[in-house]
């Protein structure tokens, strides 16, 4: 086939399916508004959480290949590296697969704040949510250890800018069946009111993973973003970027300054 009539025809089959843009993309919807974030020359950006954040193949800092992983992390660092080549920001992924909130309680004092960050972003929950081998967390301890690791960076660090992922889960692989989706949803929304109330309490940037995950999954299926019920596909991860870029910049941006 030759280039041009096939570059023609291929366009016009994109015209007559209509310019798709998927709902769960803010950043590719007609009007969107520039929101990279202004942060100070140098920011260090560090991520705390569990399996979701983490995604890496060793802990070797050194290795330049593989240090950040391949989540929402890595695709963060590459979008803005090539956004904002000239701020100079670092990136730094502590997500430990496996881990619960009392985990990082355990390990804030090295992981968070002996790394100095101008900006913090945690995502944990699903490890806390009870199973059949192992119970899970009571809301009130959860909250607690969240709260307590929270405060701890701020009285660090005043002016800590803080981003809340909430914990998510999709209806597939795992949580398939209706007993199970019932028992991890409920826990998971309890979890999800609490990080609300930290949001607020502490002044963060409140990323609404799970309505983004429903969302998306309303208007696709559920395994196109996640293959387990917890853990995100590629374009699973993706979407979690663009929409912690959209939220941070929206709070601080070179309109919006504080």
């Amino acid at each position: 086939m030759k280039r041009r009539p096939f570059l023609l025809k291929s366009a016009l089959a994109l015209a007559s399916m209509g310019a798709w843009r998927s709902p769960a993309a803010p950043a590719d919807e007609p009007g969107h508004t520039d929101r990279r974030p202004d942060l100070p020359q140098g920011s260090r950006l560090v991520f705390l959480g569990d399996s979701i954040t983490d995604m890496k193949w060793g802990r070797n800092e050194s290795d330049r290949n593989h240090y950040l992983g391949h989540s929402y992390v890595y695709l963060l660092a590459a979008r803005l590296g090539v956004d904002m080549p000239g701020a100079g920001l670092e990136f730094f992924n502590r997500g430990i697969s496996g881990n619960r909130v009392g985990d990082l309680k355990a390990r804030w004092q090295k992981d968070a704040i002996d790394m100095k960050p101008d900006l913090l972003s945690v995502l944990v929950g699903v490890n806390d949510v009870s199973r059949e081998n192992r119970p899970g967390v009571p809301p009130e301890q959860w909250e607690n250890d969240y709260r307590d690791i929270l405060n701890r960076s701020r009285k660090a660090n005043p002016g800590l800018r803080l981003v809340l992922l909430e914990p998510f889960v999709l209806r597939c692989g795992r949580l398939k069946s209706e007993e199970a989706w019932r028992h991890w949803r409920g826990e998971i929304d309890r979890q999800r009111e609490i990080v609300t109330r930290l949001v607020s309490d502490f002044d963060a940037v409140h990323v609404k993973t799970q309505e983004i995950f429903d969302r998306a999954a309303a208007s696709v299926s559920p395994e196109h973003w996640i293959w387990d019920g917890v853990h995100p596909l590629p374009q699973g991860h993706e979407l979690i970027a663009r929409h912690w870029l959209e939220q941070v910049g929206a709070r601080w941006n070179r309109q919006n300054k504080q």
